[in-house]
């Protein structure tokens, strides 16, 4: 059994060493900038290799970067849903801000490399984005129907929300400088939370 399990095995492998490979370099040298000859040989495959497993350069960011936003919604939607407050927005935000700086390759690739993109742009919207609006948006009118969140439309709640969260992505290279202190983070966090839960205006007396 073993002997046939391990070509797809090392299809698996070589596949996966040139997702890394594709990330890491269109973070830093950008997608126009990264030949795949570069992509081959950071990956440590044959060029033809790269073809074997998809059909051309941009599928290669395409899957890149969708994997990307599967991954980072996937982490802010479990940790939104495991909080133990409605309220607890910030401590939501601080912590994927957090993250975003472990992650910052990726986070490149799927903020920025998906302006230029019509194509992936469209792919994430209707792969990802749409999929876990739907998540949100369950999850806000639990909230509304226990009377923590005011009576509002949940979708455009779920969309705000992500919306403010792909600032939170944003800001790691322009909002904030990328070696932000810990301080300079949280207060971000909670600005946003602040904003997210009691909007700008002031209360009326």
């Amino acid at each position: 059994m073993q002997v046939f399990n391990r070509p797809s095995q090392i299809e698996d492998s070589s596949r996966t060493r040139i997702l890394k490979a594709a990330q890491r370099l269109f973070a830093r040298q950008g997608f126009d900038g990264t030949t795949t000859r570069d992509l081959a040989a950071a990956a440590s495959v044959a060029e033809g290799t790269l073809f074997r497993h998809f059909d051309n350069k941009k599928a290669i960011l395409i899957e890149v970067a969708t994997q990307g936003w599967i991954e980072i919604l996937t982490d802010l939607l479990t940790e939104l849903s495991e909080m133990g407050s409605y309220k607890a927005v910030a401590q939501v935000m601080h912590r994927r801000m957090w993250n975003f700086q472990k992650n910052a390759d990726m986070m490149r690739v799927c903020f920025m490399e998906a302006q230029f993109h019509p194509e992936l742009r469209d792919r994430i919207q209707s792969e990802v984005i749409a999929k876990m609006t739907d998540v949100a948006e369950a999850f806000f009118q639990t909230a509304m129907d226990k009377g923590i969140y005011r009576p509002m439309n949940p979708k455009i709640v779920a969309q705000v929300f992500l919306g403010m969260f792909a600032i939170a992505g944003f800001s790691h290279n322009t909002l904030m400088e990328p070696d932000a202190s810990p301080k300079v983070m949280q207060e971000m966090a909670e600005g946003l939370a602040d904003i997210f839960l009691n909007g700008v205006l002031a209360t009326e007396t």
